[in-house]
């Protein structure tokens, strides 16, 4: 990746073999010649966060692991960062989208998907912090990432510490209903983050009911500590 240093590793996940990753060194890769990340908004503190590895995509690509199968099943992952848990979906022959907002999480995507001989994989652009007719308006340069946002609905939403901030819009919440199907289920891996509480009220208001399982558990031998909760959202019956 030009401008970027970066980094291979095996990853444990429990459940399934290892994955080969490529991620970016550290939070200090930061390259950004044609103004991109000005465009879109990305700070260059926030821009390598995609890049790296998060302990609750770790959790998440776990559960996915060892989810059972179910025939004709959509997946979305939003925020998908790297993208473990879509690889671990892809690779057990799920119908998995990846989606993200950042522009070189697809580049990154499709080098973890060569290093781990899988074949191609969906990817579209996942947008919830503002709507496409304001964004294209405001930053036209962004046309061709609108052209390939998230379509349709799924059967099953995941997603990975993705409640970081205080989002007193909504916009996640309408994102996620906007695109769950009929009877959908929503899974949410949360470090217990401080806006869990507000977004459990933000998905109520669009017919959502949340349930939670706490994954704490102490070093297991290759794997970290960890500390955090699986959001498990449904519609009232």
């Amino acid at each position: 990746m030009p401008g970027y240093l970066t980094k291979q590793e095996s990853v444990p996940i429990a459940g399934v073999d290892n994955l080969l990753i490529r991620s970016l060194l550290d939070r200090q890769q930061f390259s950004d010649p044609l103004g991109v990340a000005e465009r879109l908004g990305i700070s260059s503190a926030t821009w390598p966060l995609f890049g790296l590895l998060w302990p609750s995509g770790a959790q998440l690509a776990a559960r996915m692991a060892l989810r059972p199968l179910c025939k004709d099943e959509r997946v979305l992952e939003i925020g998908c960062g790297l993208g473990l848990a879509s690889l671990v979906c892809h690779r057990r022959g799920v119908d998995v989208t990846a989606s993200d907002c950042h522009p070189l999480a697809n580049p990154f995507l499709l080098e973890n998907l060569r290093l781990n001989a899988l074949p191609p994989m969906k990817y579209r652009t996942g947008q919830w912090g503002s709507t496409p007719l304001v964004a294209q308006r405001e930053h036209p340069h962004n046309a061709p990432l609108l052209a390939s946002a998230v379509q349709g609905q799924f059967d099953l939403i995941m997603g990975s510490d993705v409640l970081y901030e205080r989002d007193v819009r909504a916009t996640l919440a309408s994102f996620i209903d906007r695109h769950a199907g009929a009877g959908a289920q929503i899974w949410i891996v949360d470090p217990n983050r401080g806006n869990r509480s507000a977004f459990n009220k933000q998905m109520a208001a669009h017919g959502f009911e949340v349930t939670e399982e706490r994954l704490d558990h102490p070093v297991r031998g290759d794997l970290p500590a960890y500390k955090g909760r699986l959001l498990v959202y449904q519609r009232k019956p």
